[in-house]
């Protein structure tokens, strides 16, 4: 059974920073593209970030250059540095694989407030 554990959320300040992460069980993790997501209050879940099993970062032109995403094969984790956020960073972020084949876990809470 697949796994997906996020941590690492909390209130931050504007312009500081975070470090989010995802402990993933019950997959092959190395070989998996994994993403990481996010739904702020009344909109849709979103796609943030993706890192492929080759290597190879996306970023949503909202976060380019801000938020920067990386993994730890042996730990089975993949991670999100958030720096610089804004407000409108709000929102419970998932990681999943990309694209999302697996149920979600339940999230860890990003707030971006004074």
């Amino acid at each position: 059974q697949v796994q997906l554990v996020e941590s690492g959320g909390g209130l931050v300040q504007p312009g500081g920073s975070l470090r989010l992460s995802c402990a993933a069980s019950g997959i092959i993790f190395s070989i998996n593209n994994m993403g990481w997501y996010r739904q702020a209050p009344g909109n849709q879940r979103a796609l943030v970030a993706t890192l492929s099993s080759f290597g190879r970062t996306n970023y949503a032109d909202s976060v380019k250059g801000r938020f920067t995403i990386s993994r730890d094969n042996a730990k089975h984790t993949v991670y999100l540095q958030m720096n610089s956020v804004k407000p409108e960073d709000t929102a419970v972020y998932y990681c999943n694989t990309h694209p999302a084949y697996h149920s979600w876990g339940q999230g860890t809470q990003v707030t971006v407030s004074s």
